[in-house]
C-alpha cells in the first residue's frame, strides 16, 4: 500500500467474500467460517469447483508466462485475491527479474499479506493497491505510480468477471482503452456452457449469500476481447489453454466449467 492510500475499511466476517471462499477451496488458511460454509454448499452441488479453482490458478501462471516471455515487463492484476504461490510476481520475474507488478483488490483481508506481495526482485517493483474494480479511474491512478501506461501492461482479472453484472462490459472497455498497444488482456470466467445444472446451483448459492455471480456463455465471454487480437487457441477452458504436461494429466480427472483466453491490444 502506497502511503497515498487510505487506510483500507475493517474487515467484515459477518458475510463471506469470495477472495477468501475461492481460498478455501485451494487449500489455504486465510478465511472465516462464514466463507467456509458458502465454500462447503457450492461444493455439494458443484463438484468441479476444486479442480476448477487449482486450473484457473495455472491458467494464470502459464498466461503470464507467455506474456512476459513476449517482451511485457509491467502487469496489474486486478481481485488477486489471497496470496497463492508462485504468485504473478514470481512467475513474471521468473522470466524477467525487471518487471513491476501492481496487485489490486477490495478485500482488508489481502492488504495484510501485501508484506508477501512485495518481496519481489531487487531489479523489478511489486506493488498492492487497495482499491475496487469498479472505481476504475482511482484503481488506475494508484497503479500509475509503480507502472508506465504509456508502455505495454499486462492486464489480470483471472476469475472476477463473473462477479460483475452487465455492465463490465464497459467498464473493461475503459480499462483496456488505458492501456498501450502491445498490452494483453488475460481474463477467466466460470461459465454455464459446461455444467449447466451444477454452475447454476453454485450461482444460486453466491446470490443467497448476498454476492452477485454471473456466468457467461461462450459468445458472451468472447465479447470481452471485441477489438483485441486473441492469441491462439482463442477461449477455451482454462485446463486446455496451451497447457503443460502436468495440465495435460489433470484434464482426465474432469470438466471445467472455466473459460480462460488471453489476447493483444494491437
Amino acid at each position: 500500500m502506497t502511503a497515498s492510500e487510505p487506510a483500507p475499511p475493517a474487515i467484515d466476517t459477518s458475510r463471506p467474500h469470495p477472495a477468501r471462499v475461492y481460498d478455501w477451496w485451494l487449500g489455504g488458511k486465510d478465511n472465516y467460517p462464514v466463507d467456509e460454509e458458502l465454500a462447503r454448499r457450492i461444493l455439494a452441488v458443484d463438484g468441479t469447483v476444486l479442480r476448477g479453482a487449482r486450473a484457473n490458478r495455472r491458467f494464470m501462471q502459464r498466461a503470464v508466462r507467455v506474456a512476459a516471455e513476449s517482451g511485457t515487463r509491467q502487469f496489474l492484476d486486478i481481485g488477486t485475491g489471497i496470496p497463492t504461490e508462485p504468485n504473478l510476481h514470481q512467475v513474471a520475474q521468473g522470466v524477467a527479474p525487471e518487471s513491476k507488478v501492481v496487485y489490486a483488490d477490495n478485500d482488508p483481508i489481502v492488504l495484510r499479506h501485501a508484506e508477501a506481495l512485495l518481496r519481489g526482485t531487487a531489479e523489478g517493483a511489486t506493488a498492492y493497491v487497495h482499491a475496487d474494480v469498479r472505481d476504475r479511474d482511482t484503481l488506475l491512478a494508484r497503479a500509475a505510480e509503480t507502472l508506465d501506461f504509456t508502455e505495454p501492461v499486462a492486464l489480470s482479472l483471472v476469475a472476477l468477471t463473473h462477479y460483475l453484472g452487465d455492465d463490465v462490459y464497459g467498464l473493461l472497455r475503459g480499462y483496456v482503452e488505458a492501456l498501450a498497444p502491445g498490452s494483453h488482456l488475460i481474463l477467466s470466467q466460470v461459465t454455464p456452457d459446461l455444467s449447466p445444472a451444477a454452475v447454476e446451483q453454485a450461482a444460486a448459492n453466491f446470490r443467497r449469500s448476498g454476492t452477485p455471480f454471473h456466468p457467461r456463455s461462450l459468445p458472451e465471454f468472447s465479447r470481452f476481447f471485441d477489438g483485441l487480437e486473441l492469441l491462439g487457441p482463442g477461449v477455451i477452458p482454462v485446463s486446455g489453454w496451451r497447457p503443460d504436461p502436468e495440465d495435460v494429466a489433470l484434464q482426465q480427472e474432469g470438466i471445467v466449467p472455466v473459460y480462460g483466453g488471453v489476447a493483444l491490444k494491437v
